[in-house]
């Protein structure tokens, strides 16, 4: 059996459901203010180029997903997916009219509603701890990718520096306190035991590797607090010969 959250699916996507009013702001403060330069670096290592095409798994609110549009453009778009109705409502809510070729729609990480190699790039941000199967995840992922494209994983994590152990007992005590100040202590505990849960960079690549992906590489940010993953879809000859 594949590695993935324990947590009911449907329990998951309801907690979403709940916090997707303040999603971002919780973002932005458990993060110290770190996550638009986490995003930014997410963007990068995408290497979406102005006319390409990106998927943005678990896309919550739309921030990453309306990032990688901009890089896309001229000519290019953007779709994000997410299983909680209420990030996608939040997402179309915010999303400019003008803005043609980014698009949200409510989806399966691990049945993903999208063509085979349709995209240049597919990034998730702080989704894929969430995932029943992270082999699958990234499975789909790839599947969704071209030939040569790129497949990117954001995600929070247990640091094992001493500067990151620092990090993350802040991390495991302020963030159920923060939690309950605006209403949603169990959402916020959840975030803090799925950390835990989750594996080690080592094993994520690992994990990447066997789902098809190559060339995978990994770096810590903020004292290793959070880990950034960079793969790539095999040329379509090495797939073949596999």
């Amino acid at each position: 059996m594949s590695q993935g959250n324990s947590a009911p699916p449907q329990r998951v996507e309801e907690m979403f459901d709940r916090i997707s009013g303040v999603y971002d702001g919780m973002n932005l403060a458990i993060s110290g203010f770190q996550e638009p330069r986490w995003r930014k670096r997410l963007v990068t290592a995408s290497a979406i180029r102005p006319g390409g095409r990106a998927l943005d798994v678990a896309c919550g609110t739309g921030k990453v997903t309306t990032d990688l549009y901009r890089a896309a453009q001229p000519g290019g778009g953007a779709v994000g997916v997410d299983f909680s109705a209420g990030m996608i409502k939040i997402a179309n809510e915010r999303r400019p009219d003008e803005l043609e070729g980014l698009s949200f729609q409510q989806g399966d990480a691990l049945a993903l509603p999208v063509e085979d190699a349709g995209f240049d790039a597919a990034t998730i941000a702080y989704g894929m701890r969430n995932l029943a199967d992270y082999r699958q995840g990234f499975a789909e992922m790839a599947r969704a990718v071209r030939p040569g494209g790129k497949v990117v994983c954001l995600e929070i994590t247990r640091p094992t520096s001493r500067l990151g152990k620092l990090v993350a007992r802040w991390f495991d005590n302020i963030v159920p306190l923060i939690g309950r100040f605006v209403g949603q202590g169990d959402a916020y505990s959840y975030l803090t035991r799925s950390t835990k849960d989750y594996p080690g960079p080592e094993r994520i690549a690992e994990i990447m590797r066997d789902a098809g992906l190559i060339d995978v590489d990994w770096d810590g940010m903020s004292g290793g607090m959070v880990v950034l993953h960079v793969s790539t879809v095999p040329p379509a000859a090495e797939v073949e010969a596999s």
